[in-house]
């Protein structure tokens, strides 16, 4: 079975810096409250690491 993450984008990113706008903006969310599954592997892992504090994560697997 692979795992996956479900990503839900929580809080704004206005006000927030580019580069945590950008990491937002790869990892596939641009409304408020959007859910995207992701794979779960390191660089999804590191950039939900980076925006952490604006998004929700939930590992589901498949």
């Amino acid at each position: 079975m692979s795992k996956k993450l479900e990503i839900t984008l929580k809080r704004s990113v206005i006000g927030r810096p580019e580069d945590q706008r950008l990491t937002v903006k790869t990892l596939g969310l641009r409304k408020l409250h959007q859910t995207v599954v992701q794979p779960d592997n390191a660089a999804i892992r590191g950039m939900v690491n980076k925006v952490s504090h604006l998004v929700e994560v939930k590992e589901i697997s498949e």
